[in-house]
């Protein structure tokens, strides 16, 4: 019989032991070194001077970046300068530069800005995120809410997270953090134990605490490459509106498809290369250039630079048939 009325002893408190001492100090150390290494390449960024499609004023605002290039080249979120006629960039030692912007790209959030120096700049090494392990730690730098070079800490949350973009479009492969990000620390770097810029801090989640995403810097490498050469990213277009649907299962089975998602044509636009190719108003896609088109985040992946001019076969379902067209994609002017 079990006896309910004894108490149980309460469970002693763990005294602190030399390995906890040590753990802990060996966390700020790496943290410390970590800034004290990183903090003189990380700047604020002011805009001033912004308007809108109209020619209308817009509000200043602010956020944060980072030298990668002792040239003077900058990284930060296409959000904190788009539209800024004005951009100002201030560093850790207190200099400040104007800016040119010599690209965006918002599908993916990110910005190049450029400075001129008459020495070099001190930078932050590029790191990579195909080595990231979930757990492993992660610090951001830069200036929530208008303080200066503020440090916060934590882990890699996951890997491999997805966030839409103003343009609708996903960022692919974004690393989440529960490093503390607030309004400002946008476009500052996140950095491993060893210094290197594994990401671009650049959103949060209203009313979630601890949930924060970076673009990751192997997306930001391949921005780069094409605002260096291009001033924006080349992505291919077709020039049509759809929505994404599912196909009924006597669809997928008499058209032998791998998969009942697929896109309807909603619209065509005038001399577009969808027009030229004949589609139409309510085709169905479900394959282009042989990849199966599952929707509209999966023909923006296989739309990049590589399909502008290049002919290709697309499949649509008009009404009772499977039809193969063969289109050539134009250059995305958005």
């Amino acid at each position: 019989m079990l006896d309910t009325e004894r108490s149980e002893a309460p469970i002693p408190e763990r005294e602190p032991t030399a390995v906890d001492a040590a753990a802990l100090d060996a966390y700020s150390r790496v943290v410390a070194d970590t800034v004290d290494a990183s903090s003189s390449a990380v700047v604020a960024i002011g805009v001033s001077d912004r308007v809108d499609d109209a020619g209308r004023a817009l509000p200043g605002g602010g956020g944060s970046g980072f030298l990668f290039t002792p040239d003077g080249l900058i990284l930060t979120n296409s959000h904190v300068v788009h539209r800024a006629r004005r951009i100002e960039v201030t560093t850790t030692a207190g200099q400040a530069f104007a800016a040119d912007l010599i690209g965006e790209d918002p599908h993916t959030d990110l910005a190049l800005l450029r400075v001129s120096s008459p020495k070099p700049l001190p930078v932050l090494p590029l790191g990579s995120a195909r080595a990231l392990r979930v757990g492993q730690l992660a610090i951001a730098i830069g200036n929530p809410l208008g303080f200066a070079c503020t440090v916060t800490a934590g882990v890699v949350s996951a890997l491999g997270r997805s966030l839409r973009a103003t343009g609708g479009r996903l960022i692919e492969d974004v690393i989440q953090t529960d490093a503390a990000l607030n309004p400002g620390n946008s476009g500052g770097p996140l950095l491993d134990a060893n210094g290197r810029v594994i990401g671009v801090n650049t959103a949060i989640i209203a009313g979630a605490q601890g949930i924060c995403f970076a673009t990751s810097i192997d997306t930001a490498n391949q921005v780069v490459t094409e605002l260096m050469r291009h001033g924006r990213v080349r992505r291919a277009s077709l020039g049509l509106g759809a929505q994404n649907v599912r196909l009924p299962r006597r669809y997928v089975r008499w058209f032998e498809l791998a998969s009942d998602a697929a896109i309807r044509v909603m619209e065509v636009a005038s001399g577009s290369a969808a027009a030229r190719a004949g589609i139409e108003v309510g085709d169905i896609v479900v394959a282009f250039d042989g990849t199966a088109v599952e929707g509209i985040d999966a023909l923006h992946r296989v739309l990049g630079a590589g399909a502008i001019g290049r002919a290709a076969m697309i499949r649509v379902l008009r009404r009772d048939r499977s039809i193969d067209v063969r289109i050539t994609p134009d250059e995305f002017a958005g």
